[in-house]
């Protein structure tokens, strides 16, 4: 091919257009180089994802710690919650505790 036909190309007429020119580097600019780059924004997206997940798990954590002290507002509640968990015991009373193994 001589100089001629590959300058009336086509494809070649719309590469070296001076406006093409300028727009290839500014996108690649904008897309990886920048510092609100497409990059960027994707993590703060998925920082965000996390976030909420985050806040939808404390939120449900929240109404259950408020259902335990709804219920915890009976004294027999209370004190079997008390014997349950932090192995309180009245005086003159005796607590085992029946650890099964599964180690064979």
């Amino acid at each position: 091919m001589t100089l001629n036909k590959i300058k009336n190309n086509k494809a070649v007429k719309i590469l070296t257009n001076v406006f093409v020119l300028i727009l290839i580097p500014f996108l690649i600019w904008m897309f990886f180089f920048d510092e609100n780059s497409y990059l960027v924004h994707r993590k703060f997206d998925n920082e965000i994802k996390d976030l909420e997940s985050t806040i939808s798990f404390y939120k449900k954590k929240i109404a259950e710690d408020k259902a335990t002290i709804k219920k915890l507002q009976d004294s027999i509640q209370l004190e079997r919650f008390a014997r349950e968990k932090y192995l309180m015991k009245k005086e003159n009373e005796e607590i085992y505790l029946i650890e099964f193994d599964t180690i064979k």
